[in-house]
């Protein structure tokens, strides 16, 4: 099945119109890099991306070298240096970490964000969403030494920074580079440096303390902090706007996922996420032959573009009805639901658990405020660089409580 095909034939069980907020704007974007073949099926795919002989290829990360690849971030890395960094990064962003130490800031956080909304009676989704996650990522990594309002404001102009598109002129990418070493060393001086500072005199259990005990250069802790805020700030501002969003226009989908517990709610949101993963594509170089692709196996050496979107609604990996909001999918199929939107394999997105529940403990708190209330849809648009689509001036609006 094609990511363009819309079902014509009537689900037996669930309107299966395809419905999906972000599929036309994604469809006229995605596409593989250059010379990498593109692959949509799920068997192929889940294949390619569990292969013990496959490795990195998105953002120029097979090009990628690091002196000591113990100190580069783990998106970077492959094999034994992925399996030995990705361990030790585990141990913030495991369920025990998540239940012992992330819940209460994902709850105290989401409080403080919605009792503001509530005196102003009024908000854009997005700023509550990337306010929340940067205190989340923050507290994962240790950036908790500075002033919230202020670190979230010079977080957002870094990350934008560096993902920014340069340009074609000498110039414009002369100004950019100039403009992403201003913002990074701000944001060093401001926020990263004293974070360093006070755990140098008191180590936490936290991201930063560790990369201080292994001798990590200033350096490599500012890229550390800069590959946490893209993968778990971006990302996560996006999907709590999106799942919001179905949450609003679908009242049945709305009324279970309040009335159900926290496993409930994680398949209603993993559910939404099938539909519509904010990631839409990744690459991976496999050095061994691949079956599936094409009509004859293609031989070791060659470059993929794992198409996410389209995988997810083929009937292969999702079963009858794949444009339908089934939250009971996953536990039919005896699946865990996270389908390809969180990657495959050794790469799997480590932060995936993370990011499901902040978002659940957020939206329980939001639906619950009285009066809420979606004022005005998102904008979509689609981030080249990132490969994403970005949701912006969801405007809602509650009774005030001044």
């Amino acid at each position: 099945m094609q990511m363009t095909d819309s079902p014509t034939v009537a689900c037996p069980a669930h309107n299966n119109t395809d419905q999906r907020k972000s599929a036309a704007i994604a469809i006229a974007n995605t596409q593989p890099d250059e010379g990498a073949h593109w692959v949509k099926r799920p068997s192929p795919a889940r294949k390619i991306l569990r292969s013990k002989e496959a490795r990195q290829a998105g953002a120029s990360a097979d090009l990628v070298k690091f002196k000591n690849p113990e100190h580069a971030p783990v998106f970077f890395l492959d094999g034994v240096d992925h399996f030995n960094k990705r361990r030790k990064t585990q141990r913030f962003l495991s369920p025990t970490a998540i239940n012992n130490q992330h819940f209460a800031v994902m709850t105290k956080v989401s409080e403080d964000l919605l009792r503001q909304f509530r005196a102003d009676g009024r908000a854009k989704l997005e700023d509550l969403s990337f306010s929340l996650a940067i205190e989340v990522v923050g507290e994962i990594l240790g950036l908790t030494n500075s002033d919230r309002a202020a670190r979230a404001r010079r977080i957002q102009r870094v990350l934008k920074a560096s993902i920014a598109n340069a340009g074609s002129s000498k110039l414009s990418r002369a100004w950019l580079n100039l403009a992403r070493a201003w913002r990074l060393g701000i944001f060093f001086l401001a926020d990263v440096r004293p974070a360093i500072n006070a755990r140098k005199h008191a180590p936490k259990d936290d991201a930063i303390s560790v990369y201080l005990e292994e001798k990590y250069s200033y350096f490599a802790i500012v890229i550390e902090c800069l590959t946490y805020g893209t993968a778990g700030m971006l990302t996560t501002r996006e999907f709590i706007v999106m799942a919001a969003w179905y949450l609003f226009e679908n009242a049945a989908l709305r009324e279970r996922f309040l009335a159900g517990d926290a496993n409930d709610q994680l398949a209603v949101l993993m559910e939404i996420l099938r539909l519509e993963p904010v990631a839409a594509m990744i690459h991976r170089r496999v050095h061994e032959p691949v079956e599936g692709v094409a009509e004859q196996p293609l031989p070791a050496g060659e470059k993929y573009g794992i198409d996410i979107r389209a995988a997810n609604v083929d009937e292969e990996l999702a079963g009858e009805c794949p444009f339908a909001v089934d939250p009971d999918r996953a536990k039919r199929q005896q699946d865990q639901g996270r389908y390809l939107s969180f990657g495959d394999g050794p790469h799997t997105c480590p932060g995936w658990q993370v990011a499901l529940h902040e978002t659940r403990i957020f939206l329980q708190q939001l639906f619950q405020v009285p009066g809420i209330k979606l004022e005005r849809e998102p904008d979509i648009s689609w981030n080249t660089q990132l490969g994403s689509y970005e949701l912006r001036n969801a405007e809602i609006s509650c009774t005030s409580s001044i």
